[in-house]
């Protein structure tokens, strides 16, 4: 019962958005009644929040089954690329999007997504991690990743109003051509050294005081004339 009021959540927000996921919405798409909705869910907040962690959760998973097919690769950092593009598509990134968008206004549901969505990405680093073997641990691998998945996002936002359906595929192909550029260079040189932390400088004998430019002091004599 539990599993089916939350796959009917999830179809709500993807069909009718957040605004349209009524509690009374989700019963009848479930197929229960609203008293076995309010056994395990009493209001739309509760509903909402057990929703955003079942999304993690499914998201979790379907980056697992996913990257079993893009495990032996000639070209990694392409692959990496391909893969997050899939990740992002289907209804599980349209309902997490509605989400996301929803908690701007609802601290609430931001929190709850503050919480959960870390563990989400942190998932998919470490199942990329598996392409790219012990690299994707690096610090500027994790930017390009991090700043790629960013970038991806953008793009899928801005085609839910898009007429031209292949528009985001495009500018994704255009943007993944840097970061796989990016990627390559990450994979090649060798971790950097960490840089020596800076001198403190000594501090002054005298405090400086800053003048203004138009001010100067009383013994100050005049300037000569020209």
């Amino acid at each position: 019962m539990r599993q089916r009021l939350l796959d009917a959540t999830v179809d709500c927000l993807v069909t009718y958005g957040y605004a349209g996921t009524t509690t009374h919405r989700v019963a009848e798409v479930a197929g229960v009644t609203r008293g076995a909705q309010i056994h395990h869910f009493r209001a739309k907040e509760d509903l909402v929040v057990a929703a955003i962690e079942y999304l993690a959760q499914q998201r979790a998973e379907s980056v697992a089954r996913d990257l079993a097919d893009v495990r032996e690769s000639p070209d990694p950092a392409a692959t990496v690329l391909d893969f997050l593009w899939e990740a992002h598509q289907g209804p599980l990134f349209v309902a997490t999007i509605e989400l996301w968008i929803a908690g701007r206004t609802d601290p609430v549901l931001a929190a709850q997504i503050q919480r959960v969505e870390p563990v989400v990405s942190g998932a998919m680093i470490a199942a990329i991690g598996q392409v790219l073997s012990d690299r994707a641990a690096r610090r500027d691998m994790r930017h390009v990743l991090y700043t790629a998945m960013d970038a991806l996002r953008g793009i899928l936002i801005a085609d839910f109003v898009d007429d031209d359906p292949d528009r985001a595929r495009r500018r994704w192909d255009r943007a993944s051509a840097r970061f796989r550029r990016d990627l390559h260079v990450a994979l090649a040189e060798p971790e950097p050294l960490a840089e020596p932390e800076p001198l403190a400088e000594p501090a002054p004998l005298v405090e400086r005081v800053e003048l203004h430019p138009e001010v100067r002091p009383e013994s100050e004599p005049d300037p000569l004339p020209a």
